[in-house]
């Protein structure tokens, strides 16, 4: 993932040094459970946990003579620590050291991701708090449909998020897993003690039964997961998107003081912090396709899914912690035009009320069909530029069973909006 994307806190957990870090964490802890259990001398992990250092170019150099990362590694670390350099990687496949550490990795990154959807999903609350009762028009495919508050439709934003919240708890859960289980996961030269304390210590559970490598149903869930998070993260801006709209302009992301929208026009004002969170979802639908792709691996193991892992698994995270955070300081800065939300609502010219109109007319005994038509022909000449409240009120067919006083009350906007507290109930709580 490009620099421009990458908050601090997220590179760290990626950083070459990081995870060569951790795979001499995942050596040395192997060897301190086997001290414990009198299968190597006791001096062994002190001395190398006091002389093995990670060297990374060194590493590189020997990995362009043999070809291989973790021989290589090994061969790095091992070449000042002496006698004892002998027993590093006694007993370990490849796979136990990277599979671990990559566990550690995982779930570092999920932490990152958990802790950036929460703060989004809290700047959603205060704006909805703040727009309990901003009227403004429900849409159904683009076109008016009936009143809703903006705080209702953040609601929903918000229950999407705490959503989002639990499934990256879920799929934290499922990469924390580690193995040290040999080359096809049978313990034949490790007992399973040196896994559970090694596991222990780093915070992950054993995987239960494993090949050479932890089975990638795990990871896809991990990556599929960040694809729905990024798929809520999207329809929330893709929102922002469609109320900035210059025919709409209910809403629009913030816009700095020196900020410049276009190199031609200088009039505009481009919802691009949104355009670029939309694009960058569909990056992290296409690694979650990948993912899905290395669960098939073959026999005890193969290693089609270690070059995928190694461009989706930093820059999905990378990517979606980018967009929490992105969208986190949209939603705090909305610029929110009560005005345009009243006006708008008022172009359909009472249309939007034509719902409450044909349920009383069924209420007062008119046949379904026959009332929607009615209601029908005051609506069409609505959307030709007359008052649908006028039109239905001049109407002697819909006035013959609804009375005058009874029509002011179906276009009671409070009627409509009584239950926006029960709304608010469900989705805050006591908040």
């Amino acid at each position: 993932m490009i620099d421009r994307y990458t908050r601090p806190e997220m590179a760290a957990v990626w950083a070459e040094e990081e995870k060569l870090r951790l795979w001499l964490e995942v050596e040395l802890l192997a060897l301190e459970a086997l001290a414990e259990r009198g299968e190597i001398p006791y001096e062994v992990p002190v001395q190398l946990r006091a002389h093995a250092r990670v060297n990374v170019e060194r590493m590189r150099a020997i990995e362009r003579e043999v070809g291989h990362d973790v021989i290589a590694f090994v061969s790095s670390v091992t070449e000042k620590c002496g006698p004892e350099g002998r027993y590093m990687h006694l007993g370990l496949t490849s796979s136990d050291v990277l599979d671990t550490a990559f566990a550690v990795q995982l779930g570092r990154a999920a932490d990152l991701l958990i802790q950036g959807a929460t703060e989004l999903a809290d700047a959603i609350r205060v704006q909805a708090q703040m727009h309990r009762g901003t009227v403004m028009v429900g849409r159904t495919h683009g076109i008016h449909a009936e009143p809703i508050t903006f705080g209702v439709k953040l609601a929903g934003w918000y229950t999407e998020m705490r959503r989002n919240v639990r499934r990256l708890e879920a799929a934290a859960t499922a990469v924390r897993f580690g193995k040290i289980s040999g080359a096809v996961g049978t313990f034949a030269h490790l007992a399973p003690e040196i896994e559970a304390f090694v596991c222990r210590r780093l915070g992950l559970q054993p995987e239960p039964v494993a090949t050479q490598v932890v089975p990638r149903d795990r990871h896809a869930q991990f990556f599929t997961t960040l694809a729905i998070v990024a798929g809520s993260v999207e329809r929330f801006a893709t929102e922002i998107r469609h109320l900035q709209r210059s025919e709409v302009r209910e809403a629009e992301e913030p816009f700095t003081g020196g900020q410049k929208g276009s190199s031609a026009m200088p009039h505009k004002r481009n919802p691009v912090l949104c355009e670029n969170v939309t694009g960058l979802a569909r990056l992290l639908r296409a690694y979650a396709g990948a993912a899905l792709e290395d669960i098939a691996l073959w026999h005890e193991r193969d290693i089609s899914h270690s070059s995928v892992e190694r461009v989706i698994a930093p820059d999905a995270t990378i990517a979606l912690h980018f967009m929490l955070h992105r969208m986190s300081g949209t939603v705090r800065g909305l610029v929110v035009h009560t005005g345009a939300m009243a006006a708008n609502l008022e172009r359909s010219r009472g249309a939007v009320f034509s719902e409450a109109v044909l349920l009383a007319l069924v209420r007062k005994g008119v046949a379904r069909d026959q009332a929607y038509r009615w209601v029908q022909r005051a609506g069409l000449r609505a959307l030709e530029g007359a008052d649908f409240r006028i039109e239905v009120a001049q109407d002697a067919d819909i006035t013959r069973h609804i009375s005058a006083a009874e029509l002011a009350e179906l276009f009671d906007l409070r009627h409509q909006l009584r239950y926006e507290e029960e709304l608010f109930q469900r989705a805050f709580g006591g908040e």
